[in-house]
């Protein structure tokens, strides 16, 4: 075990946080968490802290937990912590990169800095990233590493499946969708989609035989689960033998999973990069690589 490395987790992300540290070969702890009625957090630490420390936590649900982030991060540097690098699988507010009107928060930027101020290193896994390229132009300064979950994705449903149909269920999905259909030779298609409010959404299918095929909905994150659904039911109505659906980031507000679910979806999987019941493919592997590849 290193000495010189500890990963510190918080409870509702604690069995990730757990997987990354006996990946590193590191020592974990949690972080004791408690929030007062007024709905402040006081946080303590371990009383003694390594030079590298390693924070672990996913940032869905983020509001309360990037305050928690900065109280840890700045107890960690009090203590004597070197070098702070936060392990962050989902990272939030990456979809507001520009303000589409007079006033409005360019979030993005906003966090990417706070980010960068409190770490040394940011490691995510397939950020919601538009008009920008690099994690770095969010994340200005120390190391922004943007990993992908595609290849243990492919894995996944190589191991599942026979040559199944993988489908996007919009443009921005053909990334993921071509990064695992292709090495794994499988046969893919992308769906378009017209965004007509936070929870509607029409979505169109490319013109092919989907008569009989298996079907693999594919996508970086759900939330709602409408696009999901509309896409199921065009599926649907066009033969597809089966429906399943794999996403990164299993978001699923409110009674998502139940709406897919009725939609005809057999099964929900996802990676382990929020906590929900769909994760099937663990990324501590993956993470890991990133960690150590920082010394």
């Amino acid at each position: 075990m290193s000495d010189s490395l500890l990963v510190l987790g918080f409870a509702d992300y604690a069995a990730q946080g757990e997987r990354l540290a006996r990946e590193l070969g590191a020592g974990f702890a949690l972080v004791d968490l408690h929030r007062f009625p007024d709905g402040e957090s006081k946080l303590t630490l371990p009383a003694s802290l390594p030079e590298h420390v390693v924070i672990c936590r996913s940032l869905d649900h983020p509001n309360d937990k990037l305050v928690e982030l900065m109280l840890c991060a700045e107890t960690a540097r009090q203590m004597g912590a070197k070098r702070l690098t936060l392990v962050a699988p989902y990272l939030c507010y990456m979809r507001q990169d520009i303000a589409f009107n007079p006033g409005e928060a360019v979030s993005q930027k906003i966090i990417g800095q706070f980010l960068a101020h409190h770490f040394d290193a940011v490691i995510t896994v397939d950020p919601h990233l538009h008009r920008i390229n690099h994690l770095s132009e969010a994340i200005p300064r120390g190391e922004a590493i943007a990993l992908t979950a595609t290849a243990l994705m492919a894995q996944f449903i190589t191991q599942h499946f026979e040559q199944p149909l993988i489908v996007g269920p919009d443009a921005e999905s053909e990334q993921w969708v071509r990064a695992i259909a292709e090495p794994a030779g499988l046969d893919f298609a992308v769906a378009s989609k017209e965004r007509l409010g936070d929870r509607q959404v029409r979505t169109t299918l490319p013109e092919r035989d989907y008569q009989g095929r298996h079907v693999v909905l594919v996508d970086d994150m759900a939330s709602t689960g409408h696009t999901l659904i509309a896409v199921a039911n065009q599926l649907a109505d066009r033969g597809a033998a089966s429906i399943d659906c794999l996403v990164t980031h299993p978001l699923f507000a409110d009674d998502a999973t139940q709406q897919i679910l009725k939609a005809g979806i057999s099964n929900i999987w996802s990676s382990d990069s929020i906590a929900h019941p769909s994760n099937n493919i663990a990324l501590a592997p993956l993470l890991a690589v990133a960690v150590r590849g920082l010394h």
